[in-house]
């Protein structure tokens, strides 16, 4: 799953949540039951995490592209200096 299928699939699941549990507070209140409610809402709530968990192909629609490793060599991580690290630490405090 790559970061946009990350946020589709949290996006997915507050839509869902939310449209279910309205659904079962309206079937809840309809049917004068709190359980029939919990139980509609449960099973939305399985519903939503079957669909949203696992990686489905639709959620890797947009792969990132790593460097091979010959070419990442080309490019070392620059180093932290003592100098360097006391800006960074004054810049935060």
């Amino acid at each position: 799953m790559d970061w946009q299928g990350q946020k589709l699939a949290e996006e997915l699941m507050q839509i869902l949540l939310i449209a279910f549990g309205g659904v079962a507070f309206i079937a809840g209140y309809a049917t004068s039951s709190f359980g029939t409610m919990i139980m509609i809402y449960a099973g939305a709530v399985l519903f939503t995490a079957m669909f949203t968990i696992p990686s489905w192909p639709f959620f890797s629609r947009h792969p990132l592209k790593w460097l091979d490793p010959i070419e990442a060599e080309k490019y070392p991580k620059p180093e932290l200096t003592t100098e360097s690290w006391k800006k960074r630490k004054n810049k935060h405090c």
